[in-house]
């Protein structure tokens, strides 16, 4: 059960913050992503960012790189900013397979 502390804090949010929120609940509820998809056929299966092949692990590396979206965005001109978001919600919810998709890649 949500704490009262949670609740109250929660209900506190700004209304596009708590919009957010509730899509990333939502697709984690549902296991589907927006703007995030999965093909055994595009990178090997891992989460791409939809229409390309952009892996959102290569750029939760980029980020940890210290990479801005800004500079992300300029070196990926097919990529949208809402593309980042949905990315780094995506990160956020599944960060064990990022990291082993980070880590497998650095071995490669």
């Amino acid at each position: 059960m949500l704490t009262i502390q949670l609740e109250s804090e929660l209900l506190a949010l700004p209304m596009p913050d708590k919009l957010h929120l509730l899509q990333v609940l939502v697709a984690d509820l549902t296991h589907t992503w927006p703007g995030i998809e999965k093909s055994p056929d595009i990178a090997g299966g891992a989460a791409c960012i939809i229409r390309t092949r952009i892996p959102v692990w290569s750029l939760a590396g980029y980020r940890r790189l210290g990479w801005s979206e800004e500079r992300i965005l300029s070196n990926f001109p097919t990529l949208r900013p809402a593309d980042l978001r949905n990315a780094w919600a995506y990160v956020a919810a599944h960060p064990s397979e990022i990291e082993q998709a980070i880590r497998e890649n650095e071995e490669a």
